[in-house]
């Protein structure tokens, strides 16, 4: 079975072509002005529509297995294509969590069962747990992720020795998680004398401030220059930390990466008095400073991806007090419809979205044959209206959690339709359960 998605403005390698895609067998087959083909083909009329590559999103935390009272593989992915993300890459602290390669594989078979769209997922790691580290195929999984700052469980990496031995001999990509936890214990602390026990929320980015973040990360980019490491820092928050970064070599030769959340973008300090909760995330949300470096840091390719850091959690839980209530919100569904708030602002360009949602995710991450709209490469792709509003409310949302805290925002751009390797995943907000993602292979040499 053939498609044929005509007289599109496709979106790909920096620039807008008005033309015919043709999909078959998983794969982009032709890409043409125009395009006539016999038999069994399917033909979508996408004239005034656009055509994207399908979102990677690098960061997210689906929760399967042993949390999946918060989300799960199948549920979460169904958000992924509704939103046009056709491939995640999710984190290890799941329980228990991902710290040996059997446990790492079993994600692996239950994503292939239950997994819309296509996935990864990083080898976790504790201050013990190195040897196992060391044994990870570079070819088959997306990264090792080390928590350098506050974690559940026992996936806090504090141990200097621990750090400069996977920093040194890591056969992967690295990604972390940059927060000083001295830093952010102390704060807490402050914060207790001052409060007791009820901590307002609007104390988060005060207790997970400035200092924590760019201590941590400065001191994982000290590491990876030691070592000439392959470094890829998440979630930046900060302006400050924005100076880490280079963006005077190509994104194909760096070796130290980053990345910056759609939330840490949109939302601001200032939000915490009518969404509280909704907004504790880790890093936190800080003040609205921020925001425009960080935009400009990741339109000049000082920061070189966006992500969601997707990490749900039940409205109860939201509802405990400060110090029991988890970090983390819901966000791959929206994620493109955030950066479109910008683009109808005027602040980035389709093209500039395709890249740092899409080309440098598959580039960063050496990701074979996906991430841009190229003849062979895999089908993954959404196709949107760039002008339909879209209020967001519960019912329109596919998270297991049923929430989300942009509740109530209109978004001008809605995705209509989206294909994971060839095949029609979601339309018109119904998503296909006949579909199955696939894991990602990635080219390392």
């Amino acid at each position: 079975m053939k498609t044929i998605i005509k007289n599109t403005q496709i979106v790909s390698d920096g620039k807008i072509i008005t033309g015919d895609v043709l999909i078959g067998e998983e794969r982009i087959l032709k890409i043409a002005s125009s395009i006539s083909e016999q038999g069994n083909v399917t033909e979508i009329n996408g004239a005034g529509k656009f055509l994207m590559p399908g979102i990677i999103d690098d960061q997210v935390h689906f929760r399967e297995p042993g949390l999946t009272h918060k989300a799960d593989l199948y549920t979460e992915s169904r958000a992924c294509v509704a939103g046009g993300v056709t491939s995640f890459m999710d984190m290890p602290n799941v329980s228990p969590p991902s710290l040996t390669q059997e446990l790492l594989e079993q994600r692996y078979e239950i994503a292939s069962k239950k997994s819309v769209a296509n996935y990864s997922f990083y080898m976790g790691v504790s201050n013990d747990n190195a040897d196992e580290v060391l044994k990870t195929n570079p070819n088959n999984i997306c990264g090792i992720k080390i928590f350098m700052g506050s974690s559940t469980g026992n996936m806090l990496v504090d141990n200097r020795a621990t750090l400069e031995h996977l920093f040194k001999n890591g056969p992967v990509l690295i990604a972390t998680h940059c927060e000083d936890e001295a830093t952010i214990l102390r704060n807490l602390e402050l914060a207790k004398e001052k409060f007791g026990e009820d901590i307002p929320v609007e104390q988060h980015p005060i207790i997970r401030n400035e200092t924590a973040c760019y201590l941590s990360s400065s001191f994982a980019v000290e590491l990876a220059k030691k070592f000439n490491t392959r470094l890829h820092i998440l979630h930046i928050s900060t302006a400050e930390e924005t100076a880490l970064f280079d963006n005077t070599i190509p994104l194909n030769e760096k070796r130290i990466t980053a990345e910056v959340c759609v939330h840490h973008l949109f939302f601001d300090a200032d939000d915490y008095t009518k969404l509280g909760a909704r907004i504790k995330w880790n890093p936190a949300v800080k003040d609205k400073r921020h925001k425009p470096e960080l935009l400009k840091a990741l339109l000049n390719g000082t920061l070189d991806v966006i992500a969601t850091d997707h990490a749900p959690h039940t409205l109860e839980e939201k509802a405990n007090k400060y110090i029991k209530c988890p970090g983390g919100a819901p966000m791959v569904q929206h994620s493109l419809q955030i950066m479109l708030d910008f683009y109808h602002k005027g602040q980035i360009s389709l093209p500039q979205i395709a890249e740092k949602m899409s080309h440098n995710v598959a580039t960063c991450f050496q990701i074979k044959e996906r991430g841009f709209i190229r003849e062979g490469y895999f089908a993954d792709m959404y196709l949107m209206d760039i002008n339909k509003l879209h209020t967001v409310t519960p019912e329109s949302l596919k998270y297991k959690c049923g929430w989300s805290p942009l509740e109530g925002y209109t978004f001008k751009g809605l995705v209509e339709q989206t294909f994971v390797n060839g095949n029609l995943a979601f339309k018109d907000g119904v998503c296909y359960d006949n579909v199955n993602g696939k894991r990602l292979e990635f080219e390392r040499g």
